[in-house]
C-alpha cells in the first residue's frame, strides 16, 4: 500500500492551495439565482436567470426528499466526516491497478463537485471537465474540500445546499425550483413518489428525465423507493402504494418560467426589454442580471399600461399585416421621469405570424418614416429661445416655396415645400400654425433660426438617442468594407446629417416614440429634461439596496419657453389638426398635443399629454412592403388616396385611453404663456 499512499500524498499536496482558496467560499456559497423584473406594485413581470433555482433552507426540504436523497446517495451522511475512507481506499488502489476509478463520493463530495460545476465553473467548459474526470486527482481535491466543509457546516445545511445546487434537466437547478417545475409545488410539501424521483435524478438527468426517458424514470424511481424501504426510512407495505403511484409530473417539459423578457404579459415586454437594457447601459452586466438574484422594481404602471395596451389593440389589431401603433408614458417631474407604460399593438415575442417582434419599437428609433410634424415642437422652441418667434409672431406661409439650404452653393438646389392645402392664412401666428401645421410656415422659421439650433434643441427637450443614429435609425456604420459607410446617410448620425437638410422640421427620419413621449414631459416639467427612467429600486440577494447610476436631470429650456409651448400647443384638440377626432370621442379636457403625419402616410403621430402623462402615439408601416396608412376598423395599409393623419389614426387610442384614465379626475389646467415669448425678441 506504500506506493499508493505516498502517490495520493503528492497529489494532495499539489492540490492544496486551490483548494483552500475554494472552500472558504463554500461555506457561503452564492449560486446562481433568479433575478426578478417587477411592476412598481411589486407584481413579477419577468424572470431572469442562467440556472432557474428557488433555493431552500434546510427547513424547507421534506422530510421524504431528505431520505431519498440519503438513502440512494449516501447511506451514512450522518456519520461519516465528509469522506468514505473505505470507499476512497478502494477507489486510490483500484485506480493504481490500472482499472477504472470507482465511485464512492459521499453527498458531501458531490456538493463540492456540483458547485464547482454549476457556480465556480460554470462558464469554463474546460474546467468543468476536469471537474467531471475520472481521476485521482480530482476525488483527493473533493475529499480535501469536504473534510474541510463537514468540520464547518452542519449535515443538514450541507444536505441543503446539495439539494440547491444540483442540476436537474435544462436550466432546472436545485429541488425547490425542480418541485415547481416538475410537480407544481414546493419543496416542503414532496411526497414519498415525488422526492424518489427527484433523488433518482440527480445520478444522470438526461437519461432518467420523465418527459423524454418516462420508462428510465419510473424504474430508477422505484429503485430509490426500494432503498428507503432498506434503509427503513418507509415500510415496505408504503412502498408498494407509492410504486403503484404514476410519475405525475406536469405538463409535456418541466414548467419553469421564461428566461428573459420574451416571458413577459403583452402589456409589459417592452418595459421589462427597456429596463433591462437601461440597467445594462448603467453597469450591470449580462451575467450580473442572469445570475445575481436581484429585484429590479420597475416604474411600470400596471393599470395604465394595460388601459393603454387595450386602446392600441382597437385601434389596430396585434396581428394585423404591416401595421405597428407604438404607445409611450410618461410621468412628468422636475426630479425625475419615470415611465409608466411602454405598449404596442405588436406583442414583445419572436413569432411575427402571432404580430411579435423582438425589436423594441417603443424604446428604439424603429419609427423609421418619422414623427411628422410633431417635429415643429423643435422649431418652435429654438425660434423662443432666440428671440426670432413667439406665439404672436406673423410667419410668411405663401401656399408653396422653394427655400435655400444651409451651406449652399450655386449649384445647390432649393428646397421646395408645400402646404396640405390652400386654406391658411398668409401669414399665419406661430400659435395658430402649432395648431394647424402648415409646412412652409415652420420651414421658413427653421430657414431663419438655422438647422444648429433646431438639431440641438431637439437634442435637448429629448432626442437623445434617436439624433446618435443614422438616417435609417440604426448606428452609423463605421465599417470600411460596408458600402453605406461612404454614404452620409448611413455613416452619420442624425445630428450631423441633417445639419443642411430643412426638412427635418417635417418630421421624415427615424425617431423613438419613448423619447418623443419624453419630449412632451420635458415641456410639462417646466423645460427640465430627465432620462426617462424605467427602474424605481434594484435590491439584491439579500434584501440590500443596489445603487443605479443614471443620468442628471437638465434645465434646457427656460420655464417660461416651456409654459409658452404649452399654451400653443393647447388648442390642437379644440381647434387644430386632433380636434374633430376630439370631439368624436366626447373629449373636452385641457391639454397639449402636436399630430404629424409624413408625406405618403406611412407614419402618423400624436404627441402630448393630459394631466401627469406625458406621450406618443405612433402609427406606422413595420412590414417589409411598406404602404399608406389607411384609415378604418381596422387601420391598414393600402392605396386608399385619402390616406391616414395624426389626428384621425393616432390620436384616438390617446383619447380612449386617457379618458379610461382620468375618469372622475378633476381637469387640469394648462399654465398661461409667459408674456416674454409671445413675440419676437429680435
Amino acid at each position: 500500500m506504500a506506493p499508493v499512499a505516498i502517490g495520493a500524498g503528492v497529489l494532495s499536496n499539489q492540490v492544496s492551495d486551490s483548494v483552500d482558496a475554494i472552500s472558504a467560499d463554500l461555506e457561503h456559497a452564492d449560486p446562481p439565482l433568479v433575478t426578478t423584473v417587477t411592476d412598481r406594485n411589486g407584481s413579477t413581470i419577468a424572470t431572469l436567470y442562467a440556472q432557474y433555482r428557488v433555493p431552500v433552507t434546510a427547513a424547507q426540504i421534506s422530510p421524504a426528499m431528505k431520505a431519498a436523497i440519503v438513502d440512494i446517495e449516501d447511506r451514512r451522511f450522518y456519520t461519516e466526516g465528509g469522506v468514505d475512507p473505505q470507499g476512497m481506499l478502494r477507489a486510490a488502489v483500484n485506480d493504481s491497478s490500472g482499472g477504472d476509478l470507482q465511485g464512492a463520493s459521499t453527498i458531501t463530495q458531490q456538493y463540492v463537485k456540483n458547485y464547482l460545476i454549476n457556480v465556480v465553473d460554470r462558464d469554463d467548459k474546460t474546467a468543468q471537465e476536469k471537474d467531471r474526470e475520472d481521476s485521482l486527482a480530482r476525488k483527493l481535491r473533493e475529499a480535501k474540500m469536504a473534510v474541510q466543509l463537514s468540520q464547518t457546516v452542519s449535515k443538514d445545511d450541507v444536505l441543503a445546499d446539495y439539494l440547491n445546487v444540483v442540476e436537474y434537466t435544462g436550466t432546472v437547478y436545485g429541488i425547490g425550483a425542480a418541485a415547481e417545475a416538475y410537480f407544481g409545488t414546493t419543496a416542503d410539501k414532496l411526497t414519498v413518489p415525488q422526492a424518489a424521483l427527484l433523488a433518482g435524478m440527480v445520478n444522470n438527468p438526461s437519461v432518467y428525465n420523465p418527459y423524454t426517458h418516462p420508462d428510465n424514470a419510473l424504474k430508477r424511481r422505484n429503485t430509490v423507493i426500494d432503498s428507503m424501504v432498506t434503509a427503513k426510512s418507509i415500510p415496505a407495505s408504503f412502498a408498494a402504494t407509492a410504486k403503484a403511484t404514476p410519475l405525475g409530473v406536469v405538463g409535456t417539459r418541466p414548467a419553469a418560467p421564461s428566461s428573459t423578457c420574451l416571458g413577459s404579459a403583452p402589456d409589459a415586454g417592452f418595459f421589462c426589454a427597456y429596463a433591462v437594457n437601461y440597467l445594462k447601459q448603467a453597469g450591470f452586466t449580462v451575467d450580473q442580471l442572469d445570475t445575481g438574484g436581484y429585484v429590479v422594481k420597475t416604474t411600470m404602471d400596471p393599470h395604465v399600461s394595460q388601459v393603454v395596451k387595450d386602446a392600441v389593440d382597437a385601434n389596430v389589431p396585434t396581428t394585423q399585416d404591416g401595421v405597428a401603433n407604438t404607445f409611450a408614458v410618461v410621468q412628468p417631474g422636475a426630479n425625475g421621469h419615470q415611465v409608466l407604460a411602454m405598449v404596442a399593438n405588436r406583442n414583445y415575442g419572436t413569432d411575427p405570424a402571432q404580430g411579435e417582434t423582438s425589436t423594441n419599437i417603443v424604446a428604439d428609433a424603429s419609427n423609421k418614416f418619422g414623427a411628422g410634424s410633431s417635429f415643429k415642437i423643435f422649431t418652435s422652441a429654438a425660434a423662443m429661445v432666440a428671440g426670432k418667434a413667439g406665439l404672436n409672431t406673423p410667419l410668411p406661409n405663401p401656399f408653396s416655396n422653394c427655400f435655400t439650404p444651409p451651406n449652399a452653393n450655386k449649384y445647390t438646389p432649393c428646397y421646395s415645400v408645400s402646404n396640405d392645402g390652400t386654406s391658411y392664412p398668409d401669414p399665419i401666428s406661430l400659435a395658430s400654425g402649432l395648431a394647424t401645421s402648415p409646412n412652409v410656415a415652420f420651414v421658413g422659421l427653421e430657414s431663419q433660426v438655422g438647422m444648429p439650433a433646431v438639431l440641438d434643441m431637439a437634442r435637448k427637450l429629448g432626442l437623445r438617442n434617436t439624433l446618435a443614429t443614422n438616417d435609417a435609425g440604426n448606428p452609423p456604420i463605421t465599417d470600411p468594407s460596408d458600402a453605406r459607410s461612404k454614404n452620409p446617410q448611413y455613416d452619420e448620425p442624425q445630428s450631423q446629417y441633417f445639419q443642411n437638410l430643412l426638412s427635418f422640421t417635417l418630421g421624415n427620419s427615424p425617431v423613438s416614440p419613448l423619447e418623443m413621449a419624453n419630449v412632451s414631459a420635458t415641456l410639462m416639467s417646466g423645460g427640465t429634461w430627465c432620462p426617462p427612467n424605467p427602474i424605481l429600486s434594484v435590491t439584491d440577494r439579500n434584501g440590500q439596496a443596489v445603487p443605479v447610476k443614471q443620468q442628471g436631470c437638465e434645465q434646457v429650456i427656460p420655464p417660461g419657453v416651456a409654459s409658452t409651448l404649452e399654451a400653443g400647443l393647447s388648442q390642437d384638440t379644440t381647434v387644430g389638426t386632433s380636434a374633430a377626432a376630439a370631439h368624436s370621442a366626447g373629449w373636452t379636457r385641457p391639454d397639449i398635443g402636436k399630430t404629424g403625419t409624413t408625406q405618403l402616410s406611412e407614419s402618423v403621430a400624436f404627441v402630448g399629454g393630459v394631466d401627469n402623462f406625458a406621450v406618443s402615439s405612433m402609427v406606422f408601416a413595420d412590414g417589409p412592403h411598406p404602404e399608406e396608412i389607411c384609415p378604418g376598423t381596422p387601420v391598414h395599409l393600402g392605396r386608399c388616396g385619402h390616406g391616414a393623419f395624426g389626428g384621425t389614426v393616432a390620436a384616438p387610442p390617446y383619447f380612449h385611453a386617457m379618458s379610461t384614465l382620468l375618469a372622475g379626475v378633476p381637469d387640469t389646467p394648462i399654465p398661461p404663456p409667459d408674456p416674454q415669448y409671445l413675440d419676437a425678441r429680435n
